[in-house]
């Protein structure tokens, strides 16, 4: 059903000309990169969710002016690529995570003495999303959605409608080590449903936004970041959870509107971490940008002044508990 596309992904935006001039060290995998975990020096090492990744990343540049000596190791690996083979095996200080932590990552944390500390930092907006000339779509019922992504779903848009293309639908979404699979299995699948296995699974989401434009037959779906990027070459598809059609946006995210693919986003700090300076100077630049419009310059939702307070308060009881 889908097709290979890694082999041109598009090249990567200003922000990453900016980021590698601030000195934050930009990586597309962990394993094999010692320079990615250096252990010396003033260096803070992240990894996780690709639908987080644009927030931390600006964050981390922003620190970065500030801190020009700190190095900001910062990868993609899907969230529960990052829990179960970084952050819980102790290699990483930081999780970026679209999900809430599972029992079992907890489990692996606690037998590698990782003790994570969990904070909101934005919401976001998890985008259905198809190609332009889809003129025929703008608008999809969570049972319509569910019917495409269930396993032995449709194959055909006529399917879903006969008086839609008798065409195979071509799905990109988010690898089972994404905590947006996670969510999106949970959100529009539910318990009695499987997410289907035959369509392009990626962790790199601009891998979707190109199968989707390059397919008048395709869908994806991935953080709302990803499609405010790119809202010419793509387009956002309306959901109809019973209440009529809602686009999403970060105003519809924030009333609440946008049902049932709105979803908190976090960052998971190793707890042992915070005896490092540079870790912990980060976490409290992290905690007060995530309450401005840098979060909302990447297309997520900040949080509100009242969960910074609460972040912050958590923060320093961590911190007061491994200074001592």
């Amino acid at each position: 059903m889908s097709r290979e596309t890694t082999a041109s992904l598009p090249t990567e935006s200003g922000r990453r000309d900016f980021l590698a001039a601030a000195g934050v060290a930009l990586s597309g995998g962990l394993a094999g990169c010692s320079g990615v975990f250096a252990a010396e020096g003033k260096q803070v090492n992240v990894a996780g969710s690709s639908t987080v990744f644009p927030v931390t990343e600006a964050i981390a540049s922003a620190f970065s002016e500030e801190n020009p000596t700190v190095n900001i190791s910062l990868s993609k690996t899907g969230t529960g690529g990052g829990f179960g083979n970084f952050f819980c095996a102790g290699r990483t200080d930081i999780n970026n995570a679209s999900r809430a932590i599972a029992d079992a990552e907890i489990e692996q944390c606690g037998n590698n003495d990782v003790t994570p500390i969990e904070f909101q930092i934005a919401t976001d907006a998890l985008t259905v999303v198809v190609n332009p000339e889809a003129d025929w779509v703008d608008c999809l019922t969570v049972e319509q959605l569910q019917e495409i992504w269930r396993t032995d779903g449709a194959q055909r848009w006529s399917e879903l409608d006969d008086e839609w293309p008798d065409e195979e639908i071509e799905l990109y979404g988010a690898a089972t080590t994404s905590g947006t699979f996670d969510y999106f299995n949970e959100a529009v699948l539910g318990e009695e449903l499987n997410h289907r296995s035959d369509y392009y699974a990626t962790e790199r989401d601009r891998t979707i936004v190109q199968g989707v434009r390059g397919s008048e037959y395709a869908m994806g779906y991935f953080g709302f970041s990803y499609y405010s990027e790119n809202p010419d070459s793509i387009k956002a598809v309306s959901i109809d959870s019973g209440d009529g059609c809602v686009e999403p946006s970060i105003e519809t995210a924030m009333s609440g509107e946008y049902t049932p693919l709105s979803r908190p986003l976090f960052i998971y700090v190793a707890k042992q971490s915070l005896t490092k300076p540079a870790v912990r100077d980060f976490v409290r630049f992290y905690m007060e940008r995530a309450a401005t419009d840098l979060v909302s310059d990447v297309g997520y939702v900040p949080i509100d002044e009242e969960t910074r307070d609460e972040n912050l308060e958590k923060l320093d009881a961590a911190v007061a508990e491994v200074t001592e």
